[in-house]
């Protein structure tokens, strides 16, 4: 009989989550060993023997890796449950078995393309700042930004005391006039602040009335209608992991 493991390396291995997310669930009291709630870091169990659960259902090793692209509709929050009882991204994943979860964030009034899996070497991966992943949006705010706004946009904007990474910023369309004027950003950015390209366009002037990502790396998809999701591309998993190596 092989030394049991911990907890988070199973969860880990399973693809459940990464070692760091594994960590949070067990804090929040969602891993379950035979029956009993686990809340300590280090607690050990052998997954050929033991009935481990997360959220009530049963983790299997070995199972297999999937990558899922969803285009999330607003009202959606981006988690695999909710204590307000709100619709998550899960429901929307009919007929898929495997336990996945969201790869990043993307806020409830926000819309667009989401990844869910079960590696999470990978989630871990595309979300460190490190790597500096793509992710581009597509803004309706209010008003037209001028030049300077642009620019500032592109160079950065102090959030938090701390200054935004450049981004990459295009004025796509114009529309109405004078007090209902406005217009579309391509906003291309490397960071995942919160609510960053919502706060960055409010400290411009502009507020976003609607918000829709459109490119996370190297994964696009304007086929893809709100609300519905499809399994990426053998090819298309293999560039994602292309553009966060270490």
């Amino acid at each position: 009989m092989r030394e049991p493991l911990r907890l988070q390396k199973i969860l880990s291995a399973a693809g459940v989550a990464s070692r760091r997310g594994a960590e949070e669930l067990i804090r929040q009291g969602r891993v379950s060993v035979n029956g009993v709630t686990v809340g300590e870091l280090g607690t050990r169990a052998d997954p050929d023997r033991d009935d481990i659960r997360v959220d009530g259902r049963r983790i299997t090793t070995g199972s297999r890796r999937r990558y899922v692209l969803l285009n999330k509709p607003r009202g959606y929050v981006t988690t695999r449950r909710d204590p307000q009882g709100r619709p998550t991204v899960m429901d929307l994943l009919q007929g898929v078995r495997e336990y996945l979860y969201p790869v990043g964030r993307l806020d409830s009034d926000s819309e667009g393309l989401l990844l869910l899996t079960n590696d999470g070497d990978l989630a871990a991966r595309l979300t460190h700042p490190r790597h500096e992943v793509e992710r581009t949006y597509h803004a309706i705010v209010r008003g037209v930004p001028d030049r300077r706004a642009l620019d500032r946009l592109a160079r950065g904007i102090v959030l938090d005391g701390r200054r935004t990474a450049p981004a990459l910023v295009r004025l796509l369309e114009k529309f109405g006039h004078r007090a209902n004027a406005g217009a579309v950003l391509s906003i291309t950015i490397r960071e995942g602040r919160h609510r960053q390209v919502r706060r960055m366009c409010e400290a411009v002037g502009h507020p976003v009335r609607r918000l829709r990502r459109v490119r996370i790396g190297p994964i696009q998809d304007e086929y893809l209608q709100p609300g519905q999701w499809r399994d990426l591309k053998p090819g298309e998993i293999a560039r994602l992991k292309a553009t966060c190596q270490s």
